[in-house]
């Protein structure tokens, strides 16, 4: 393993047990991003005329694509607890399902776009690397997170 790679996983490692002892969700998201600029700059070696051109799409991409999963998704959410359900009305059922598959065309749309511009900057290996990276990244968060569980 390359020492950078090394350098790059320790640093994400002790930050983050910062990141857990913080009490506020919009610090914490903020401090995910930079862990993951950080894991993913590493990760993908990217020049600086791609790594110029990738930054933008990929923030863009992924604030749109976090706000229509945390915001609208979470007010679906809300509503399906099983006091909800059983209590809604069948009109009021199609209309949360039509919200619902809506938010999903739209994140697929996204989903699309973003894929159509990274194309236009990254390799097609870079972007499957770029895939990959994002999955090991999520890995590991998730890895920390049942850690800390596990100690408290």
């Amino acid at each position: 393993m390359k020492i950078k790679n090394i350098f790059a996983i320790m640093l994400f490692l002790i930050s983050f047990s910062f990141y857990a002892q913080s009490g506020k969700t919009d610090e914490k998201r903020e401090k995910i991003k930079a862990y993951k600029v950080s894991f993913l700059t590493t990760e993908l070696e990217l020049t600086s005329t791609e790594a110029e051109k990738f930054w933008p799409i990929y923030n863009a991409y992924d604030d749109k694509q976090f706000e229509l999963r945390h915001q609208k998704m979470k007010t679906y959410m809300r509503k399906l607890d099983d006091d909800n359900i059983n209590s809604m009305s069948e009109k009021d059922a199609l209309t949360l399902l039509s919200q619902m598959e809506s938010t999903d065309k739209e994140l697929y749309l996204l989903r699309d776009k973003y894929n159509t511009n990274l194309k236009k900057v990254l390799s097609a290996k870079k972007i499957l690397k770029l895939k990959k990276s994002e999955d090991d990244f999520n890995r590991k968060l998730l890895q920390q997170y049942r850690d800390k569980a596990a100690k408290d």
